[in-house]
C-alpha cells in the first residue's frame, strides 16, 4: 500500500484529496493548521476507508516546526510515496500600490517558502528509493497575471518555476513531477483572499458556475492513477466560462 502526504486539508482541495487518497487506497499523512478540524477529518477517513492516517498539527510557514513534525512520523508513514504540496492561499485583492505588505509575506511565506520546506524534507527519501510523485497545486495565475493580483500571481509563478525545476533534478532518480493549474474554484479560497468578508467572497463567482474541490480531486486522481511509464507534467482546468486568468462571461440577471 502507498502513502501520500498532503498538506493544508483542513478545507478545500486538501480535504477531498485526503478522501479521494484514502478511496485510492493510500495510507496518508495530512497536515493542517487547525487541529480539531484535522483531527475530525482523520478520523472520519478512518471511519469510512480501511487506511491508516496519520496527522501532523503545523504551519507549513515555519520550517523548525516542519522538521520536527516530520522526524517524529512513525516508522510505517515514513517512506513517502506522493507528496501533495497543497497548503496555498492568496491574501488581498488590491493594486499593488494599496496593497499590504503583511499579505504579500504571508502569501510568499506559504505559497513559496512552504512548500520548498516540505519538498526538501520528503525529497531525500524519495531520492534513495528512487521512485516517488510530487504534485504541486499551482493556479492559472501561475501562467497569467491579472489586475489586483500581482504578488499571489508571482507566487504561483514561481510554484510553476519550481515544479518545472524540480523535474529537471529529480528525473534521473524516477522521480514524478507534475502541477494542477486551477482557474476559479469556489471553496474558502476568496473568504481568505477578502479576509472573512463573505459577500465579497461570493461576488466573485457571480453569473457563473465555478469548479468545486472535487473537480480537482478528479484531476489529481487522474494523474496518480497513470501508469509507472506515463508522467503528467501540468493540467490546466478552468469552469467553462473562464477563458483565462481574468476573461471570464458572466450571466447575470
Amino acid at each position: 500500500m502507498k502513502t501520500a502526504f498532503i498538506t493544508g486539508i483542513t478545507s478545500g482541495f486538501g480535504k477531498a484529496f485526503a478522501y479521494r487518497l484514502a478511496k485510492l487506497n493510500y495510507n496518508i499523512v495530512v497536515t493542517g493548521r487547525r487541529e480539531e478540524r484535522l483531527e475530525q477529518i482523520a478520523s472520519d477517513i478512518r471511519s469510512q476507508f480501511d487506511v491508516k492516517v496519520h496527522t501532523l498539527c503545523f504551519d507549513v510557514r515555519d520550517n523548525e516546526a516542519c522538521k520536527a513534525s516530520i522526524a517524529l512520523l512513525p516508522a510505517e508513514f515514513q517512506s513517502i510515496d506522493l507528496l501533495v504540496n497543497n497548503a496555498g492561499l492568496a491574501a488581498g485583492a488590491s493594486p499593488f500600490n494599496e496593497s499590504d505588505l503583511d499579505d504579500y509575506e504571508r502569501m510568499i511565506d506559504t505559497n513559496v517558502k512552504g512548500l520548498l520546506y516540505i519538498t526538501k524534507l520528503i525529497v531525500p527519501q524519495m531520492i534513495n528509493r528512487k521512485c516517488g510523485h510530487i504534485i504541486n497545486i499551482s493556479s492559472i495565475a501561475g501562467i497569467d497575471v491579472y489586475p489586483n493580483g500581482s504578488v499571489y500571481c508571482a507566487s504561483k509563478h514561481a510554484v510553476n518555476a519550481i515544479t518545472k525545476g524540480l523535474r529537471l533534478d529529480l528525473v534521473k532518480f524516477g522521480i514524478k513531477v507534475s502541477s494542477i493549474s486551477p482557474g476559479m474554484v469556489e471553496t474558502e479560497f476568496s473568504i481568505v483572499r477578502y479576509h472573512g468578508d463573505e459577500q465579497k467572497a461570493k461576488d466573485v463567482y457571480a453569473g457563473i458556475i465555478p469548479l468545486d474541490a472535487e473537480d480537482i480531486a478528479d484531476t489529481l486522481e487522474f494523474i496518480v492513477t497513470r501508469p509507472d511509464h506515463v508522467s503528467i507534467n501540468d493540467i490546466q482546468i478552468n469552469p467553462k466560462q473562464q477563458a483565462n486568468a481574468y476573461l471570464v462571461h458572466r450571466i447575470l440577471d
